[in-house]
């Protein structure tokens, strides 16, 4: 599922992909749960990193329901990661402004406040949600946190490219 960054994808391998801009976090520590907050996280991070999420349903019509979201992996079907920023030099990751932009042109905006007020805070919900059955975050797990945009359809000769401020940019083109 991992894709390198400037790399390219076959399209044909998705039945209708999206491309969700995100701030990929790595970590350090253990996080768990219950009680997890946003210092935690922040605390639990090796690095945070500019990142493509490619997103994919299997369900057709577009008739998806909450259940089939879950069975399907929330549709999750690719990650495109950019360079590593070590937390310690991250800018506020609330702060961070965002550009999507598809085959050069700017398609969607956003800030990652618009990732639950912060995406620390995203990063928390699963380790808090784990904590019920024991379970938590571990060291090296990386993590998406959840879309900065709107998640446009993109098909082959296309490149999509995320500008993430000074965290960097991150793109790949579908064949």
């Amino acid at each position: 599922m991992v894709h390198r960054d400037g790399g390219t994808v076959r399209a044909a391998r998705y039945r209708a992909p999206r491309v969700e801009p995100e701030i990929c976090f790595r970590l350090a520590r253990p996080l768990y749960g219950p009680g997890a907050t946003l210092s935690d996280v922040l605390a639990a991070t090796d690095a945070v990193a500019p990142a493509l999420e490619i997103v994919d349903s299997r369900i057709r019509d577009g008739r998806i329901t909450l259940a089939d979201t879950v069975a399907d992996d929330a549709g999750a079907a690719g990650l495109v990661c950019g360079s590593w920023t070590p937390i310690a030099y991250a800018a506020d990751l609330a702060a961070v402004n965002v550009d999507l932009l598809v085959d050069g042109s700017r398609v969607a905006t956003g800030s990652g406040a618009d990732v639950m007020g912060h995406p620390a805070t995203a990063v928390a919900r699963p380790a808090n949600t784990l904590a019920a059955y024991g379970r938590g975050l571990d060291p090296g797990h990386v993590i998406l946190p959840g879309a900065i945009t709107t998640a446009p359809c993109i098909g082959v000769g296309q490149k999509a490219e995320a500008r993430l401020g000074a965290l960097g940019s991150v793109s790949v083109s579908f064949i």
